[in-house]
């Protein structure tokens, strides 16, 4: 019962926190003032995220190495990931092309006149030079991994668990279990501190609200209207078609998953970070079936390549951007640029602003102008929350549907995905 409030505190915690930005943002004697109030909001919120993030590594890293560890060998892996892959690449085409289409049809960028001139200089310090497919490649391997738990290097963490799970499950065989026990026992108590830290998600999600308020105002979405519209009607119809796709391999238990994962969407989609809906999510996955062996290993390797909402993201931005400098982009242009952010975008995974810095990346590439990324700062924390919702969902969905198509034989204590709804699982006991 108590779990069950918490995504209607959160709600309180977002309606809270519209009206007291408001109340700041119209009392505040000017912008310098309204600022200094939202950095004070902004504390609270570091501090939320703060908790959020010293459980992310630990917990990646138990569930991890305990699934890998229980799948016993590597061919289980090899199909596992195989799958996800695939899922992974086929909803960000999806995706991309959902925003594409959309973008050309409504031309939310159409009619503000700017001129290139207008952007000579680079007016943004947003750190592209290191974003580049020998970075990233390199990048994925940790040097340490305590180098990589204390960054959060999710990839980082999932290559050295990879490893460590292997290694583990070898000597499991030879009858050594008391490490493999200790990993699972792990698990079970970052669950519980989880719970401690949700407990002051409302508060988090609040502060998040209000200076996000305080700085901006009301009358910016105002302003912004139609792009901020036409963005949530995409993602609207992306939620429409990972649905659509979910129910074609789950059936009507993708609706009963949609009602699992509603806390960590609210969670996601007010605090706009991915990590704080990570715990939950796992959570979620465990209550509606998804064998933890295989939740374990799909969901974080999909929070570095299956970014859903951030890909819908990416094509609003640069055909907004190329739309409002009035340069014209042909049909093949366009599949060149998606092309390109199919690529790009994997490289996402640890860099700061990722969006933003794919964005800003591949804007030189076509000639559009890089000051344009200005255009959507402002509103970017907006379409942020929707954008990180959206990943949540779809990578509940993929690891869903990766853990249905797993051999029933192999499953793990967790009961069958189209079951499991109906019955509660021993995680929703320990957590």
């Amino acid at each position: 019962m108590k779990n069950n409030r918490l995504p209607r505190h959160i709600a309180y915690g977002i309606a809270l926190g519209v009206l007291v930005g408001w109340l700041c943002h119209h009392f505040a004697a000017d912008a310098k003032s309204a600022k200094e109030i939202a950095t004070y909001f902004s504390m609270v919120t570091d501090i939320f995220l703060r908790m959020i993030k010293m459980i992310i590594a630990p917990l990646v890293f138990a569930t991890l190495v305990g699934g890998i560890a229980s799948m016993g060998s590597s061919r289980s892996v090899g199909r596992i990931g195989t799958r996800a892959m695939a899922w992974f690449i086929s909803a960000s085409v999806v995706s991309l092309f959902i925003g594409m289409l959309l973008v050309n049809v409504f031309q939310p960028g159409a009619g503000l006149d700017l001129h290139v001139s207008q952007a000579g200089a680079t007016p943004l310090a947003v750190n592209t030079g290191d974003f580049s497919l020998k970075v990233f490649i390199s990048h994925v391997f940790p040097r340490s991994i305590a180098e990589a738990m204390a960054n959060n290097e999710i990839l980082q963490i999932v290559v050295f668990s990879l490893f460590f799970g292997f290694a583990l499950a070898a000597v499991k065989k030879a009858g050594f279990t008391q490490i493999t026990k200790g990993v699972d026992e792990l698990a079970k108590v970052m669950f519980k501190i989880t719970d401690y830290v949700m407990a002051f998600a409302p508060i988090g999600v609040f502060a998040a609200i209000a200076s996000a308020i305080t700085t901006e105002g009301l009358g910016l979405l105002l302003d912004y209207s139609k792009l901020i519209a036409e963005f949530y009607l995409g993602i609207a119809i992306l939620w429409a078609v990972l649905f659509g796709a979910g129910y074609l391999f789950l059936g009507r238990s993708v609706f009963t998953l949609g009602k699992l994962i509603k806390e960590p969407i609210l969670l996601a989609f007010s605090t706009a970070s991915s990590e704080s809906a990570y715990p939950k999510t796992m959570e979620a996955l465990e209550k509606f079936g998804a064998p933890k062996r295989v939740s374990s290993f799909v969901l974080p390797l999909g929070y570095s390549f299956n970014l859903d909402g951030s890909m819908m993201y990416q094509a609003f931005a640069i055909m907004f951007i190329a739309q409002a400098y009035n340069v014209e982009l042909s049909f093949t242009q366009q599949l060149l640029i998606l092309l390109t952010l199919m690529v790009t975008s994997k490289g996402m995974a640890g860099v700061a602003r990722a969006s933003v810095v794919v964005v800003a990346a591949t804007l030189p590439m076509f000639n559009l102008p890089e000051a344009g990324i200005l255009l959507i700062l402002g509103i970017d924390q907006f379409l942020d929350m929707a954008r990180t919702a959206t990943n949540v969902v779809g990578n509940s969905i993929a690891t869903a549907v990766v853990a249905k198509s797993e051999p029933a034989e192999e499953a793990d204590e967790a009961a069958p995905v189209v079951q499991a709804s109906t019955a509660p699982s021993a995680s929703s006991v320990a957590v």
